[in-house]
């Protein structure tokens, strides 16, 4: 594997820092995802006690206290206390808007690495191909041997940078779709907590 590796051209470490960028984001993103998730429902669970408590300073200080994207919502809705629905609904919505910015975080790299790897094995495939026919140029038509080393540059890179290409634009496309249920989730989660404290229209 080693030998095919090196066998690719300069070209193959950029696009195996491609791999492992995208792989770290993958996992960082999978983890962020998950913590945000399993803290949802105790948070608004605990916020919710509070306010049927009256006590709001206490439900404001769990929120303070948390790093869910939801806690900055509810302690935004916490702070218009007195204001309608409405009001209280584009508070959420004008706050929900930034936390999605912050679900996002690290997918358009992700994005861009799936554009550019397959790119890099096209550059690594030009390359080869050049050496092949520089070959020939000095050498002649010359022989299999001869030519073997940049069509197999050509090859080899090619067939890395849609290994990298190819699961980089899944995993994009799967995170981007858990980030969007997850912005979801918590407009749901932010509607019913101000449904318990707004005020009617």
């Amino acid at each position: 594997m080693i030998e095919i590796f090196k066998n690719g051209g300069p070209l193959m470490y950029p696009i195996l820092f491609c791999s492992v960028i995208g792989w770290a984001i993958f996992l960082e993103r999978l983890r962020a995802f998950a913590v945000i998730r399993r803290g949802m429902p105790p948070l608004l669970t605990q916020a919710e006690q509070k306010l049927t408590e009256n006590r709001l300073a206490d439900a404001a200080l769990i929120c303070q206290e948390s790093a869910s994207p939801l806690a900055r919502i509810i302690s935004a809705i916490l702070k218009q206390r007195g204001a309608s629905r409405s009001h209280l609904k584009e508070v959420a919505d004008e706050v929900g808007s930034r936390e999605v910015v912050s679900l996002q975080r690290y997918l358009g790299l992700l994005g861009t690495i799936a554009n550019i790897a397959p790119l890099l094995g096209l550059l690594g495939t030009v390359l080869g191909m050049i050496e092949a026919f520089n070959t020939i140029a000095a050498l002649g038509v010359g022989t299999p041997a001869t030519l073997g080393g940049g069509i197999s540059q050509a090859l080899i890179t090619t067939a890395a940078g849609l290994s990298v290409a190819v699961p980089m634009i899944l995993i994009h496309r799967y995170l981007c779709s858990r980030a969007e249920r997850l912005a979801l989730e918590m407009e749901e989660y932010s509607l019913h907590f101000i449904d318990l404290f707004g005020r009617a229209d």
